[in-house]
């Protein structure tokens, strides 16, 4: 089994959605501390004159320490009008605007109780319910599932592939830095990283932004493109690291 694990993040890229597509099974883990100034509660999208800006959830001021799952929504903002307002600049240039939106509405017009992690999951799962994506996914700290002692970052991963019999780790790119390949190696885990290629694709700005949110790409591009997007990756395997 291949076996994917990642925060739960806000309308992540695109290369979020070619790592669940690649896997068997998908986590998103929840439990480590919330990190301001990520991809927890804002993406990137285009803005007028054909740079970008953020689209953000606001959220409730927290301790330090405080765990993803426990991060509130600050529902005394009216951030969906912002959100709505700011996808307006595509309504005129992107010929899947109107679609596109459909997905967007039926995610943020839901009611999550106030989670960040709830919200953020949902999009995860519209997205990939829209792209054709049938993947088994779980929350991990909704799992009570029973690991071994954590000593190093990476072996949370390494332990809840073990803790399922998982054969296979995968993981965006952003973290070969701090994954042990003999680690992996000696649990009889497969470690390894895939990088998606960023290809262009026109957003009618008179250049390319790459990496914006997924919300971007599915304006400018149909399902079957995305699709090929998804798979045009090269995985890099952990003992070349």
């Amino acid at each position: 089994m291949i076996l994917g694990i990642m925060q739960p993040y806000f309308f992540p890229y695109i290369g979020y959605y070619a790592l669940i597509k690649y896997t068997d099974r998908f986590i998103f883990f929840d439990t480590p501390q919330y990190i301001s100034h990520g991809w927890m509660n804002r993406n990137r999208i285009l803005k007028q004159g054909g740079s970008w800006n953020y689209m953000t959830v606001p959220i409730k001021k927290t301790g330090r320490d405080t765990a993803i799952k426990d991060i509130l929504i600050n529902d005394s903002e009216p951030w969906k009008e912002k959100i709505y307002g700011q996808l307006s600049v595509y309504k005129k240039k992107a010929p899947r605007y109107r679609e596109t939106m459909e997905v967007v509405r039926a995610v943020l017009e839901k009611d999550y109780g106030g989670s960040l992690c709830a919200l953020n999951v949902a999009s995860v799962r519209e997205i990939c319910d829209f792209l054709g994506i049938g993947r088994e996914f779980d929350v991990y700290s909704q799992m009570n599932l029973e690991i071994e002692e954590v000593h190093a970052p990476d072996e949370w991963a390494l332990n809840i592939t073990k803790a399922l019999n998982g054969n296979i780790y995968v993981n965006s790119p952003g973290g070969m830095s701090f994954f042990s390949h003999e680690k992996y190696k000696e649990n009889h885990i497969e470690l390894k990283f895939l990088q998606v290629h960023l290809k262009p694709y026109v957003q009618r700005i008179g250049h390319f932004e790459p990496g914006l949110s997924v919300i971007d790409v599915m304006m400018f591009n149909s399902v079957e493109d995305i699709r090929e997007m998804l798979d045009d990756y090269v995985l890099i395997d952990g003992a070349d690291i």
